[in-house]
């Protein structure tokens, strides 16, 4: 093979090559306050008055006499902004700015070149083509080249304090997940047992009081159970965790079985359930589950007691089915506006809630999974009227 203009520098290419292929993996060296800027020229008089001229506090400054050298800084630091001579030996400021832009690690390193050249508008042309930011020819201002490098040393700290926060906020989330996910075997497995117990007692209960007694425990167990899984589904919602993983399903068998479960749960309460058309769509059968189960739960709860909680399916549309639950009763007009918020919904009735105020946030949050939407509708006339809208395909 013959030569190239890099053939030269396969040594320090040979060490880019490697650490371009080890910078996707994890970075050497932990974010340091100080902010580093990289000086390449080939003539020592320049460095020094660079240096002096952006020396500060804040500021390390870095010097290489050529490309190579420069190349090989870069491999040990990370630096906010890089002032490049273009006229060197060897490897020029094009080229060097060449080889940075084709890794990771440099791609987005700030660039200005320098040039004692006369003024040549292709010149001018090449460096912002090779990635630079600004192009100046010597001599000039020093009070603009210094006022310009103020400009990228606050960028710099500005991505620093936001690099901080970011990470203040993963350990927030990773101590989150830790704490919800010892909620959710801890508090499972004592409250399994609670309510096998009290089944045992109801079971075995003589006396009414003490059929009651069992009755109240296991009541509150399921309440607790619900509270549970409403915390969790919240914590893997915001965590990013969830994921929709669409079957083809039958929302009216899945709406029927649901149903039946909640009028063993509140045999006190009429339930009806009807639907009109074809049923079919793609959807995650876990997450609509929870959507369905809420709503009709938020039903039986906050509805008026008198008036039966109706369900009803239409499927007669092409594209989306919508599934609608309404009950008595009206939500008052100050509460409409945050009634999908969390926490929220426990503050809508003075009767005993049976979970957090989570549950309506958390189907609404399902329903926007699946490329649908919640909305509410609620007067006096006709009571109050949740409605989910759903596409039958995921993706379409």
């Amino acid at each position: 093979m013959p030569p190239t203009k890099y053939s030269a520098w396969t040594p320090w290419l040979s060490a880019w090559a490697s650490w371009t292929l080890l910078d996707a993996v994890e970075k050497t060296e932990a974010m340091e306050k100080n902010i580093k800027l990289l000086i390449v020229d080939d003539i020592e008089h320049n460095i020094i008055a660079l240096e002096a001229l952006l020396a500060s506090p804040r500021v390390t400054v870095l010097k290489a006499r050529s490309g190579p050298e420069a190349l090989e800084i870069l491999l040990q630091h990370e630096v906010a902004l890089a002032i490049l001579d273009v006229n060197m030996p060897g490897m020029d400021g094009f080229e060097l700015a060449e080889l940075m832009r084709g890794t990771t690690r440099t791609r987005s390193v700030p660039i200005i070149f320098l040039t004692a050249s006369a003024h040549d508008a292709s010149r001018t042309f090449k460096g912002y083509e090779a990635g630079a930011v600004d192009f100046l020819y010597k001599p000039f201002d020093t009070r603009i080249l210094a006022s310009k490098v103020e400009v990228f040393v606050r960028l710099e700290q500005q991505k620093q304090q936001l690099a901080e926060q970011l990470a203040t906020m993963q350990q927030l989330l990773e101590a989150n997940e830790m704490f919800m996910a010892v909620l959710g075997h801890d508090l499972r497995t004592p409250l399994s047992a609670v309510m096998a117990s009290s089944e045992v007692l109801l079971f075995l209960a003589k006396e009414d009081k003490s059929r009651a007694a069992a009755g109240r425990i296991k009541s509150s167990a399921t309440r607790m159970t619900r509270m549970v899984d409403q915390l969790l589904n919240l914590a893997r919602l915001q965590g990013g965790r969830l994921h929709v993983e669409p079957v083809g399903l039958d929302l009216h068998a899945l709406a029927v079985f649901i149903a039946d479960e909640c009028r063993a749960r509140r045999p006190d309460r009429e339930l009806h359930l009807e639907a009109e058309g074809d049923c079919q769509l793609e959807g995650d059968e876990n997450l609509l589950s929870q959507i369905v189960s809420n709503l009709i739960g938020n039903a039986l709860q906050h509805g008026t007691p008198e008036v039966p909680v109706s369900v009803r399916i239409d499927g007669r549309d092409a594209q989306w089915i919508e599934l609608g639950v309404r009950n008595g009763g009206t939500i008052p007009e100050t509460l409409r506006a945050h009634i999908f918020e969390p926490f929220r919904g426990s503050q809508r009735g003075t009767r005993e809630s049976d979970g957090l105020g989570l549950g309506l946030h958390i189907a609404r949050e399902f329903a926007r999974m699946h490329g649908g939407d919640i909305r509410l509708e609620t007067n006096t006339d006709a009571g109050t009227r949740f409605l989910v809208r759903l596409p039958r395909r995921q993706g379409a």
